[in-house]
C-alpha cells in the first residue's frame, strides 16, 4: 500500500499565525503517521480575489497550482481561524478559486477526506467557524471526517518554536491526524 499523500494547510496569512503551528503539528504526526505531507501556506500564494473577469482570462498560475496539489492529494488537514464565527477571507477565497473546474477537469476538492482543526486564545478555540468550513467543503465534494478540534487558549499550549507543549492537547491532534492518515489510505 502507498502511503496517502495529504496536505496541510491553514487559512490564515498572518506570519505567526496560531493555526499554522498547529497545522504544522498536525503534518508533523500525520508524517509519523506514514504518510507523505505537504504544507501549504496561503500567504505564499499570489491568489488574487475571485473574480469571473479574471477566471475569464484564464487562471492565475498560484490558483492552478493549488488546484493541482489538491487533486493529487487523498487528504487535507485543515486549520481554520474564526473571524466573526466563520472562517477567514482568505480560506474562503481559496477555496472559491480551487473550486472552479475547468473542462475535463477533475473537482479539486472531490472526495478528499478533510480533518478540521481551529485554534484560537479565546476559550471556544475556533469552534463556531469549523461548522462554515464543514459546509462549504461538503458542499464542493469533499468528505469532511465526523471528528474535529478545536484548540482553545492556544497559547498557553505552544511553545516558542510552535511546538505543542501540552500532552493532551498533543494525543488530540495525533489522533485526528492519524484518523485522516487511516481513512485517506482506505480510500485512495
Amino acid at each position: 500500500m502507498t502511503a496517502p499523500k495529504i496536505i496541510a494547510l491553514a487559512g490564515s496569512l498572518r506570519k505567526d499565525s496560531f493555526n499554522q503551528q498547529l497545522i504544522n503539528e498536525a503534518a508533523r504526526f500525520a508524517l509519523e503517521s506514514g504518510a507523505e505531507v505537504e504544507i501549504i501556506k496561503l500567504a505564499d500564494l499570489n491568489i488574487p480575489l475571485f473574480n469571473q473577469d479574471i477566471e475569464a482570462q484564464g487562471t492565475p498560475a498560484d490558483v492552478q497550482l493549488l488546484k493541482e496539489k489538491l487533486r493529487a492529494a487523498d487528504g487535507i488537514l485543515l486549520a481554520s481561524p474564526e473571524y466573526n464565527g466563520s472562517i477567514t477571507a482568505a480560506l474562503k477565497n481559496a477555496i472559491d478559486w480551487a473550486s472552479r473546474t475547468e473542462q475535463g477537469a477533475v473537482p479539486a476538492f472531490r472526495n478528499k477526506v478533510v480533518a478540521l482543526f481551529a485554534a484560537s486564545p479565546g476559550g471556544l478555540g475556533g469552534l463556531r467557524g469549523l461548522n462554515h468550513v464543514r459546509d462549504i467543503l461538503s458542499g464542493v465534494g469533499s468528505l469532511v471526517l465526523a471528528d474535529q478540534l478545536a484548540v482553545p487558549a492556544v497559547h498557553t499550549v505552544l511553545d516558542e518554536n510552535g511546538q505543542i507543549n501540552n500532552p493532551n492537547t498533543a494525543e488530540k491532534v495525533s489522533a485526528l491526524a492519524q484518523q485522516l492518515v487511516t481513512v485517506a489510505s482506505k480510500l485512495s
